[in-house]
């Protein structure tokens, strides 16, 4: 039971958290040796900032929203970046001859007394989470610094006198001479570039030529945002020094090459997996951001409805059999499966992946990286890997019939084997692997499920407000009155927290088809996917348009998120 007043009981009074979770919070927090708190959050149940709200309260502090705040110039140089880094705070304010920072965890008296000692001040604290913290170091901090990749490329772009001055003063380039990758403003602009995209969230960094222009653009959930456009002249400077820090070959101008970056900003170590290949108007750059906390996430987190998630649970502790994850690139296909392997990382188990490439480490799971040039590719692998008696396999993709087959085999073997495809929705899955050449009584006899699923951005949390969508509009939808009339449609005002966008964060929306004996039977039958279709919407699956809309309902994303990644069809009936 907890103790009148503590943060938990907090949580239950506001119906934050049920008891339930609770008990299942605290049974994590057992096994994991971790904070109840860190449980809470992890699981989902409830979000960093209800957890600091409450925790906040049973102490006594204040709690503060960080984007809510304006912290002065004066006083974030009471404090050196070195410190605040270090230990994760933040000052407030100056309260009669005591500083008051803010932190995120109350239990921490050591950094409370380094703190008093470094700063020779009494130190008194206000509560924030500790992301909350770490974004608002890296703006507060890289303010007084003054530097900015804008303001870096300030330094080529004012004029043609002033480009040969910075090229003449920091690297003792002669006037009229190109800028070489290792010069101080190259070096700085790269390094701010891809330090400025980890701050905005950014999945993606774009560097593409044109012909007079170079555009560089950050993808933020999914949506690319222009960022300023570097002279043309500096392409092949910016090209060659992220080819240095991904150890690549800066004279190969005319193949695609791939490497990998590894950076710190803030307290993550991240990695940047980059991709190079020749376009007509020069090499075009994509660095992909690989942060590991994405991939901590549970299944919970992922965004599946109650029932799916209830389902999916269950599927995965199957002892054998193939679960298909399926969407096109960037619809979280590796997440939703890393979130399925984290649930069944046990001691007990072995897991082996075939991955290409292994984008993210998983600590307890073998992992293995596909390797065209030596001929090692998955169906070799998942060969090899049977012999080293796995209880779980991943198979990055069935790609060809021959990786489909091995991956059938194994499950047939008494393994669970988990892969994705590329296909538009679930049942289009079982005739995507007929058309590989798989015959229909493997499929059939082998697949238990397939799971399609995009990504919708979410209303921002900060900003969110309900509004009254037109009769016309809910009508388009498919949304019926008495539903509509007790949904709780939300838009986004757009504020600081969003960068004045209306969404932070992304969700899946899914579709989750159960291969029950009917369907199975349609598969021996060589049914078309559209029948296969119709069969499981009458036995209960909800589609992906009809779980976007059920969110929109509920008031988590908004109607344009759910049309740009699914389309209504004659079947897509959604319950009132």
């Amino acid at each position: 039971m907890a103790r009148k007043g503590d943060f938990t009981e907090i949580l239950l009074r506001r119906r934050i958290i049920s008891q339930d979770q609770l008990n299942e919070a605290r049974q994590v927090s057992k096994e994991q040796n971790t904070s109840l708190a860190e449980c809470i959050i992890k699981l989902g149940y409830a979000s960093g900032e209800d957890v600091m709200r409450a925790v906040a309260q049973e102490h006594g502090r204040d709690f503060v929203d960080l984007t809510e705040v304006t912290i002065p110039e004066a006083m974030i140089e009471l404090v050196p970046e070195s410190v605040a880094r270090e230990n994760v705070i933040l000052p407030l304010a100056e309260e009669e001859d005591a500083l008051k920072v803010i932190v995120s965890d109350p239990y921490d008296i050591d950094t409370v007394e380094k703190l008093r000692f470094i700063l020779n001040r009494r130190i008194e604290i206000a509560l924030a989470p500790r992301d909350k913290i770490l974004e608002a170091i890296n703006k507060y901090y890289s303010q007084i610094e003054g530097e900015s990749a804008d303001s870096v490329l300030q330094e080529f772009t004012d004029t043609a006198i002033d480009f040969t001055e910075t090229a003449t003063t920091t690297t003792g380039v002669g006037p009229g001479e190109q800028i070489d990758e290792n010069s101080a403003p190259i070096v700085r602009l790269v390094d701010l570039m891809i330090k400025e995209a980890v701050q905005l969230r950014a999945s993606d960094i774009h560097v593409e030529p044109f012909e007079e222009v170079v555009r560089i653009r950050y993808r933020i959930d999914g949506v690319l945002h222009k960022r300023d456009s570097p002279p043309r002249r500096l392409l092949g400077a910016i090209v060659s020094r992220i080819k240095i820090l991904a150890k690549m070959d800066i004279a190969e101008r005319r193949r695609p090459q791939d490497g990998r970056i590894k950076i710190t900003a803030g307290d993550k170590d991240l990695d940047l997996r980059v991709s190079i290949i020749p376009t007509n108007h020069g090499q075009s750059v994509v660095m992909r951001i690989l942060d590991k906390d994405n991939i901590k996430v549970g299944i919970r987190q992922l965004g599946l409805s109650e029932d799916n998630f209830q389902q999916f649970t269950q599927l995965i502790r199957r002892p054998n059999g193939i679960i298909l994850v399926t969407g096109p690139t960037g619809s979280g296909k590796t997440t939703t499966l890393y979130a399925a392997l984290n649930a069944l990382n046990r001691p007990d188990r072995k897991i082996i992946t075939a991955e290409e490439p292994v984008e993210y480490y998983l600590p307890g799971i073998n992992q293995v990286e596909v390797k065209h040039a030596i001929g090692l590719d998955f169906a070799r692998i998942i060969r090899s890997m049977l012999r080293q008696a796995p209880n779980i396999i991943l198979v990055g993709e069935m790609r060809d019939q021959e990786t489909s087959s091995m991956g059938i085999q194994a499950s047939l073997t008494g393994h669970l084997v988990f892969s994705t495809l590329h296909t538009n929705d679930a049942p289009s899955a079982v005739t995507r692997m007929v058309d590989m050449g798989v015959p229909n009584y493997l499929v059939a006899s082998s697949v238990i499920a397939v799971l399609a699923q995009r990504l919708v951005r979410l209303v921002c949390s900060k900003c969110k407000q309900q509004i009254q969508l037109p009769e016309s509009v809910i009508r388009d939808a498919g949304i019926p009155a008495k539903l509509a009339a007790k949904a709780h449609f939300s838009k986004g005002k757009g504020c600081s927290n969003c960068n004045k966008g209306g969404y932070r964060g992304r969700q899946g929306i899914f579709e989750l088809m159960l291969v029950n004996s009917k369907v199975r039977e349609m598969i021996f039958q060589n049914q078309s996917a559209v029948e296969i279709r119709k069969l499981a919407i009458t036995q209960g699956m909800k589609t992906l348009y009809v779980d976007g809309i059920n969110k929109v309902i509920k008031g988590a994303t908004t109607l344009e998120e759910v049309y740009r990644e699914a389309k209504r069809s004659e079947q897509d009936v959604i319950a009132g």
